[in-house]
C-alpha cells in the first residue's frame, strides 16, 4: 500500500525568526578563532622565539584556569606606549580572556624578564585607539576585525565590544604575604 504525502502545514513555508544568540556567545567577533593543530604548532614556535626576544611586542602570557586552577600559556602581542601597556584579545572572549578576567591578573614573560600584572578591562572609548595601534603591529589578526588599519578610531570604538582590551599595571610581588 502506498502512503500519500501529508498535506504541508501552511506555516512551514514562512521564514523563521532568527534565533536569539546564546548568552555565552554574545560579544564574539563575526569570524571565530579555532585553534588547529597547525596553530598550536605555530604558537609553540612563537613561544620559543619569544624566549630569545626575537618577536617584537610579543610575550608569553600565563593565566590560571578559572575552573581547573591549572596554569595556561599563550603568546600575546601587547600595545606598548610611553603612557601605558595594553593586552588585546583579537579573537574575542576566548579561554585566556575568561581566565584573566576571573583572576584579575596575568603573568608575562619575554626572555628572562617575568612580571605579574593586574588587569583592568577598559571601556570602548579608551579601547578604540588601542585597537587601532594593535592592528598596526599585529597583522596576522587583521581578518578578525571589521575595521582596517587605515579606518578611523570611531570604527575601532564600535568594535571594542568584541575585542576586549585590558590595561596592564605591574604588581610588585615582593610584598607578597607568604614572604613575611
Amino acid at each position: 500500500m502506498t502512503r500519500m504525502p501529508e498535506t504541508p502545514d501552511p506555516a512551514e513555508g514562512r521564514p523563521e525568526e532568527a534565533p536569539e544568540p546564546h548568552p555565552d556567545k554574545a560579544g564574539w567577533p563575526a569570524k571565530r578563532f579555532t585553534a588547529t593543530r597547525g596553530q598550536r604548532v605555530g604558537n609553540a614556535i612563537v613561544v620559543a622565539l619569544v624566549r630569545w626576544r626575537l618577536v617584537p611586542h610579543t610575550y608569553v602570557m600565563t593565566t590560571v584556569g578559572r575552573k581547573t586552577g591549572t596554569p595556561r600559556t599563550t603568546p600575546v602581542t601587547l600595545v606598548e606606549e610611553p603612557d601605558g601597556t595594553w593586552l588585546v584579545a583579537p579573537y574575542g572572549p576566548v579561554s585566556w580572556v575568561l581566565n584573566a578576567r576571573a583572576a584579575g591578573r596575568v603573568t608575562l614573560r619575554r626572555g628572562k624578564q617575568v612580571g605579574v600584572h593586574a588587569i583592568r578591562e577598559i571601556p570602548a572609548d579608551e579601547a578604540g585607539p588601542v585597537l587601532k595601534k594593535y592592528l598596526a603591529i599585529a597583522g596576522a589578526t587583521r581578518s578578525y576585525f571589521k575595521a582596517t588599519k587605515d579606518s578611523p578610531v570611531a570604527e575601532f570604538v564600535a568594535e571594542a565590544g568584541v575585542h576586549p582590551v585590558f590595561e596592564l599595571t605591574p604588581i610588585d610581588d615582593s610584598s607578597d604575604a607568604s614572604k613575611k
